[in-house]
């Protein structure tokens, strides 16, 4: 956990100052830390001269998608919400490995479409410094369509946005990393609405028997838990409850990932060139 230091200040410094420089500006937001704290700063240094675009479908739990309005109202955001369908698009509907890239230009056009009907010449998102350490093929296709990192510009990583949000007293800064939900499917099997509703009813389960962080992988009809190695003997005990609403979602069997959660899983399988 990232501690506050002058470090971090200079970074909160930095952002603020590039906020300003890019002027007006629509945040690519899903309700998660990173893109909500830089909403939050947005509205703070730019005030009237930003809003915020949430790209809403199938994708989107239904919780996530509520708690991403809940966050916009309490912190007045201006708020457009936008249909979108990714799995509408052949490409991003096969999940392969660069699934994100497609996904993403597919929603930039959106993004910049909603902007210049507001004036708004730049659209940013909360893509930060650590994000370059992961499998994101998506950032490739944000430097296409030119939407900006002011979070990289400053320095931040996600733990300098976890210290910000903290010091900033933000309710929102121990919020659970999230991901959509095409990222519990394997890659190269097709995404459905029917499979992506089991894996959303699956981890509505889990959310409800306090499991705050976990996912559920749909490897066919098999189902594999992940929740973090500390609660791995919670859930166990949890399993007469929990197998019984799974199964009932569509899944045959209920299987408990023994590394436990960890971000990124399916990525495991593919092999660096």
């Amino acid at each position: 956990m990232s501690e506050w230091s002058g470090e971090t200040a200079e970074k909160l410094l930095a952002l603020r100052g590039e906020l300003e420089r890019l002027g007006p500006v629509l945040v690519s937001y899903s309700g998660g830390v990173d893109s909500a704290l830089l909403a939050v700063i947005a509205r703070e240094v730019l005030g009237d001269r930003m809003a915020c675009a949430f790209l809403d479908g199938p994708l989107i739990p239904r919780t996530a998608a509520a708690e991403a309005r809940a966050i916009a109202a309490s912190y007045g955001l201006p708020l457009a919400v936008i249909p979108f369908d990714p799995i509408d698009d052949p490409a991003i509907a096969a999940n392969p490995p660069d699934r994100c890239y497609h996904c993403k230009k597919a929603l930039a056009p959106l993004l910049k479409r909603e902007a210049a009907a507001r004036g708004i010449p730049t659209v940013v998102d909360g893509v930060n410094c650590s994000d370059f350490a992961e499998h994101r093929p998506g950032l490739v296709a944000c430097a296409e369509e030119g939407v900006v990192h002011p979070f990289v510009i400053a320095g931040c990583t996600k733990a300098d946005i976890r210290a910000i949000a903290r010091w900033l007293g933000l309710p929102f800064a121990e919020k659970p990393s999230a991901a959509c939900l095409a990222s519990r499917i394997p890659y190269g099997e097709p995404l459905t609405p029917a499979l992506l509703a089991m894996v959303e009813e699956a981890e509505e389960a889990l959310r409800e028997l306090g499991f705050s962080q976990g996912r559920v992988r749909a490897h066919g009809r098999l189902a594999r838990v992940e929740v973090p190695a500390a609660e791995l003997a919670r859930v166990l005990e949890a399993a007469p409850r929990l197998v019984p609403v799974l199964k009932a979602a569509g899944f045959a069997y209920v299987a408990l990932d023994l590394e436990g959660y960890r971000p990124g899983a399916m990525d495991e399988v593919l092999i660096e060139g």
